[in-house]
């Protein structure tokens, strides 16, 4: 709901051009979107949040990019969350399957906020239900028709910073099974020693609201660091920018200054 509120207020309070426009992420929070921005408003300095709210947009921008330039025929996105692609994109639908894959109460959630909402579904549009204390994401994909042959991008924001080097190994290393050329872009957080200050910032606020949400931060990475682990898992570093390369792709011709937080991205292949 947090991330989804970043995406629609980015629309709402910068100036256009977009890093991302987004007219459903507030419809689907609903009323309650208007809670939580107070609540990330009284928590967080407006400077950290236009940072915030540029990096949640950049992220998904950044992916949706690889995704239209790539010829892939899969797109799984892995903690979709209010994530809303499908309806924003309904012209990719008929050559693209589209996998939301999430925790079950987060995905029952939002099918009854869909249902509501009265949004249109499309055969292609797969819904993934996947409780990963139980459950294995390879086994649920599988059930899902998910097709392990077939050229696949997976997007995977947001997530990582919450989950433990071996659960996010563990993930990558099932995603190396997919067909060579695919991709996997995602978002890390960068280690204490290597950040900004506004990152550190950022963090020092965070700790405790995610500590109470039962999803404490993990250690953060450095690129080195990251690089390593994607060849361990199997796959190969297709793109990994600084954040100033990120800055100047996405933000350079802005007259506001907006800038995303510190946050990282990386896109990864199967070899």
């Amino acid at each position: 709901m947090m991330a989804a509120v970043a995406r629609g207020t980015h629309r709402l309070e910068d100036p256009p051009p977009w890093i991302l426009d987004d007219p459903f992420a507030l419809v689907l929070v609903g009323p309650a979107w208007r809670q939580i921005h107070r609540r990330l408003t009284s928590r967080f300095p407006e400077r950290l949040l236009r940072q915030v709210r540029a990096g949640v947009a950049l992220r998904s921008r950044y992916a949706e990019e690889r995704l239209t330039t790539g010829a892939f025929e899969q797109y799984v996105m892995l903690g979709a969350g209010l994530d809303s692609f499908v309806w924003r994109h309904p012209e990719l639908l008929d050559a693209l399957r589209v996998f939301e894959v999430d925790h079950p109460a987060s995905l029952d959630w939002k099918s009854r906020r869909v249902s509501e909402l009265a949004l249109p579904v499309h055969d292609h549009h797969v819904v993934v239900r996947v409780d990963f204390e139980k459950e294995s994401l390879h086994d649920r994909l599988d059930a899902a028709a998910f097709d392990w042959t077939a050229p696949t991008i997976v997007s995977w924001l947001g997530v990582t910073p919450y989950l433990t080097a071996d659960a996010i190994a563990a993930t990558l290393e099932t995603l190396a099974s997919c067909a060579s050329g695919s991709e996997v872009v995602f978002t890390y957080a960068p280690a204490h020693d290597v950040a900004d200050d506004d990152w550190r910032e950022f963090v020092r606020i965070l700790t405790p609201i995610a500590a109470a949400g039962g999803e404490p931060l993990q250690p953060g990475w450095t690129p080195a660091d990251v690089d390593v682990l994607v060849d361990r898992c199997g796959l190969r570093i297709a793109d990994h920018p600084t954040h100033d390369e990120l800055i100047q792709r996405y933000f350079a011709d802005r007259s506001d200054g907006l800038t995303p937080w510190a946050a990282c991205l990386v896109t990864a292949t199967v070899p």
